[in-house]
């Protein structure tokens, strides 16, 4: 041990002058001599506390009467399948690239909000007339094109006018024969109907263009514009530039915030959209970290996916279903009522949901697609049964030759072919009904064609069998996918369904402008065609979309296409900031 300094006082000799009372600033001072050092690390820990403890104060205080909201800035990348060529709301798409683009940048008179209901949007409010005849809209004062001109009814008429002329091909000619527009101001005009359109509201989600940069262009031209790869609109997002490879493929698009959007300008300042040949090329693209987004994932490519923390797969509900169509012209054992209800008992269902959509959609039994669409009826089920598919078909003189598998009746064998894309997803379920009907006897070969050759073959209805999807509207009018005057192109009942009592039902739903009333008559419709059995409906798949999770505000449950997973953009968000609660 050393000895202690005489000069300087020893512990006992502290303590001694502690009590005799030493002023506090003394005491301060000599009080970490007296304290051994375990004693001096807790009175530290104390101190540290107690500080943390007062600091914490006006932070836990500004937490607790703030909340966090939306701020500006930010960006994000998204991954697209298709390059671009037609950004043009009047042109047929070539790709979904172009319809999601005009998405962004264009804006029509309605649009669908997250619940998939119809609300203005360039229109600031519309009128329907008692007898369903005329709907008056008023355009939003301050709606401007992307270069500062003001959006006016003039625009709308030239759109609606392009739209009607043949000589530009546009593929919404359909939706606006025999409807005349007339302006009443420069803010309002007035549609006239012939004949009562009762989802004639579903038009006003078109897509208005400028006419000022438009009316030079010459039906020859329209296609062929710089404007279809560089498009000016009134949307929330505007064109800022391209990006090409060396073979001049579009490579990229950056948008940027439309900062004189009449509904506010988007909280996210860029986007950036690269495009990719195939949902192959695009899942590489994000295992890579080239984009944060993605368009669509098919079921079966989720378990391919990497970073899977950085992404939030969301599942929007899409008013499109999956079918078993029948050609009963082609095949007589299809012309067959008995085949028909035999071949329905021996789907599987469930199990392409289970096994090929890994469970992402429903089940759907009706062309009205129950659990999306506004009508609950009870509809007749066909479920999976082997045995009632047997004994169906044993009643009904079907029988297996000595030494054979499959069932012959006559001349005729159960013997078809399923004709369908060379999608994979769509092959996979070719390749379970194939097994599925095996079982109780049928034969059945698949034809997988590549999307020109099937549309040649939808257009001449050459199959026996169709698998392939039909797409509704949110409020649906399946007039042209089942009325016997759609049979054939370019109408889309794709199976020749003809039924004079579902062709009447189909035209009073249309003019049906109550729309308890016409959901009955739907309802009629519906329970009418799963009698008579024209198809299976198998499945309705949802609409995957990768949305990075640093994107916030995107709360959408229904859409009517792809694109419109882009319809409110404008509430997305990716920073923050805090504010007072109460305040506005």
């Amino acid at each position: 041990m050393q000895p202690e300094d005489p000069k300087v006082p020893g512990r006992q000799g502290i303590k001694e002058s502690l009590r005799n009372g030493l002023g506090l600033r003394a005491r301060i001072r000599l009080l970490p001599k007296v304290l051994s050092l375990s004693e001096r690390y807790i009175i530290g820990a104390l101190l540290v506390i107690a500080a943390g403890a007062i600091l914490a104060i006006p932070v836990t205080t500004y937490f607790h009467f703030t909340t966090a909201v939306a701020d500006d800035g930010g960006s994000f990348s998204e991954g697209l399948l298709g390059e671009p060529r037609l950004i043009n709301p009047l042109l047929p798409p070539a790709t979904d690239s172009d319809r999601d683009i005009a998405t962004l940048v264009y804006s029509g008179l309605l649009k669908h909000n997250e619940e998939g209901k119809l609300v203005p949007d360039l229109a600031k409010s519309y009128e329907i007339s008692s007898d369903g005849l005329n709907y008056t809209v008023y355009l939003k004062r301050d709606a401007l094109w992307q270069d500062g001109k003001s959006v006016t009814a003039d625009d709308v008429i030239f759109t609606i006018e392009t739209a009607q002329n043949p000589d530009y091909g546009s593929s919404q000619r359909i939706s606006w024969q025999g409807v005349e527009v007339e302006k009443i101001d420069d803010y309002a005009l007035m549609f006239k109907l012939k004949n009562k359109y009762a989802q004639f509201l579903n038009n006003f989600t078109l897509g208005i263009i400028p006419k000022h940069l438009w009316q030079d262009v010459k039906p020859i031209s329209f296609s062929l514009s710089e404007l279809n790869l560089k498009p000016i609109g009134s949307g929330p997002y505007k064109f800022d530039k391209l990006r090409k490879d060396r073979l001049g493929r579009i490579i990229s698009y950056e948008l940027t915030a439309n900062d004189k959007y009449y509904d506010g300008q988007p909280n996210i300042d860029r986007i950036e959209l690269k495009f990719y040949a195939s949902e192959d090329e695009l899942i590489d693209a994000y295992n890579r970290n080239e984009v944060e987004s993605l368009s669509v994932i098919s079921a079966q490519n989720i378990k391919r996916l990497k970073y899977k923390s950085r992404i939030s797969t969301k599942q929007i509900r899409l008013p499109r279903y999956f079918g078993l169509f029948f050609n009963q012209n082609k095949s007589a054992a299809l012309a067959n009522k008995n085949v028909r209800l035999a071949l329905s008992y021996a789907t599987d269902k469930p199990a392409l949901l289970r096994d090929i959509l890994d469970g992402n959609g429903i089940i759907v039994d009706s062309p009205m697609i129950g659990g999306i669409l506004d009508i609950n009826s009870a509809v007749k089920k066909y479920d999976f049964n082997q045995e009632e598919t047997k004994k169906i078909l044993a009643t009904d003189g079907w029988k297996t030759p000595e030494g054979g598998t499959i069932l012959e009746k006559g001349k005729n064998k159960l013997s078809f072919k399923i004709t369908t894309s060379t999608w994979p997803e769509l092959v996979s379920v070719a390749e379970h009904i194939r097994d599925q009907w095996k079982s109780v006897g049928a034969e059945v070969t698949i034809e997988a064609l590549p999307i020109s050759q099937l549309q040649a073959s939808i257009k001449e209805r050459n199959y026996d069998i169709l698998l392939f999807g039909e797409i509704l509207n949110i409020d649906p009018d399946p007039f042209s996918l089942w009325h016997s005057s759609q049979k054939r192109d370019p109408g889309l009942n794709l199976a020749l369904y003809d039924n004079k009592t579902a062709d009447t039902l189909l035209e009073e739903a249309r003019q049906t402008l109550n729309i308890l009333e016409r959901m009955q008559k739907y309802d009629d419709f519906q329970k009418l065609t799963i009698e008579d059995m024209p198809a299976i409906f198998l499945y309705s798949p949802y609409y995957l979309y990768g949305q990075s999770k640093d994107i916030k505000g995107m709360n959408t449950s229904i859409i009517s296409m792809p694109a419109d997973r882009f319809s409110n953009i404008g509430s997305w968000y990716i920073n923050t900031k805090r504010v007072w609660k109460g305040s506005k």
